[in-house]
């Protein structure tokens, strides 16, 4: 269901899928460079599945994209430090939810989603208690790792033109430099977003399953 998120004296929409037992740990889902579409809308709804209370904020407050020059257009134009208010905001939402029953939440996404959420986890280090980066990515966007206070689970393609091997490497050398627990993940032969299941053209199924078993399994060690 769609929800009116308070941020900052104003308010954004946001997504909110609940499971069925009323209340569970939760996750905060950060969108692709399309906006809050119906695909991460159905990420929400998978992980109420799994036993999660999910929330998708709208980066784009009521924007969203089909063609990759608008959806381009869309990510280039975000505010950095709007992105930081309106992060904090959901994550505060969400954590005081009825419905979230951890004391810190999960935050998952899937390229600019991938880089929000890794964004959101060293602003938020103390709301976060796992972070999860599919493929992430924003030039303007730059998570400073030191701040954070969770692991990292990182899902990447091998045939990534954005995320390539070294920018992979790059980031897992950060990491490892702060002393920040981590683990990546990198798919043979896949491309770039090849966990969304709508774009026939890059989706990998047996890909995304493996990946989507291994973020439940990130999420519930970490978040029980």
């Amino acid at each position: 269901m769609l929800v009116d998120i308070p941020v900052n004296g104003t308010t954004t929409k946001g997504y909110l899928s609940v499971p069925e037992t009323g209340a569970g740990p939760g996750v905060l889902v950060m969108q692709e460079w399309w906006g809050l579409v119906d695909h991460i809308k159905d990420i929400c709804d998978r992980l109420a599945e799994a036993g999660f209370t999910a929330l998708a904020p709208d980066m784009y407050h009521g924007d969203s994209a089909t063609d990759p020059d608008e959806a381009g257009r869309l990510m280039m134009a975000l505010d950095v430090p709007k992105v930081a208010t309106d992060l904090a905001g959901a994550i505060e939402y969400l954590r005081n939810h009825d419905a979230c029953g951890s004391a810190r939440i999960g935050v998952l996404g899937f390229c600019l989603g991938g880089q929000l959420a890794l964004y959101g986890a060293c602003e938020n280090a103390g709301a976060v208690g796992a972070c999860i980066d599919f493929y992430g990515v924003h030039p303007k966007i730059q998570p400073d790792v030191t701040k954070l206070e969770c692991p990292v689970l990182g899902l990447f393609a091998e045939k990534d033109g954005f995320v390539t091997s070294d920018v992979v490497s790059e980031l897992s050398t950060r990491l490892t430099d702060a002393g920040k627990p981590h683990e990546f993940k990198t798919y043979e032969g896949v491309d770039h977003a090849f966990f969304n299941d709508t774009r026939a053209d890059v989706y990998d199924e047996a890909s995304a399953i493996d990946a989507w078993d291994r973020s439940i399994e990130f999420l519930n060690a970490h978040l029980a």
